[in-house]
């Protein structure tokens, strides 16, 4: 299975936490207004790519008879919901600059939960679901 696109977006996303993290180290308060726009285009980017992998690549795994792979795929689609869940409550709350200047460290808390889990959730998916895939 071709599976260069879901590699450029996972690229392309943690190019833009990294994106994130440096903003935020250089100040919070002083760089909100970017940190607002990098938020909503990482989240325009994490909806396009999950909507590929939800329509493609899981149907996809689940139909390539081999029952270990088809698991695997359920077992990260279902564990996607709950963290797409967890980032879109994040972006609503800090999208907007003036609460990121108004609540720098509950963003950083924030930030630390929810891009970490998002961080890790792709590289597990680098190292086993998409080598799994191009197996399949």
């Amino acid at each position: 299975m071709d599976i260069q696109r879901y590699d450029h977006d996972h690229r392309q996303i943690l190019g833009q936490i990294e994106s994130l993290r440096a903003l935020s180290r250089a100040g919070i308060r002083e760089n909100a207004e970017a940190i607002g726009e990098l938020i909503t285009s990482t989240a325009s980017q994490i909806k396009f790519h999950l909507a590929a992998e939800d329509q493609v690549l899981y149907p996809s795994l689940a139909r390539c008879g081999k029952p270990e792979i088809a698991a695997m795929s359920e077992r990260y689609r279902k564990e996607m919901q709950g963290l797409a869940k967890a980032f879109a409550g994040f972006v609503q709350q800090w999208r907007v600059p003036s609460r990121l200047a108004a609540d720098p460290e509950g963003f950083r808390r924030d930030a630390n939960t929810v891009l970490r889990a998002l961080f890790e959730r792709l590289q597990r998916e680098n190292v086993e679901l998409y080598p799994a895939a191009r197996r399949a």
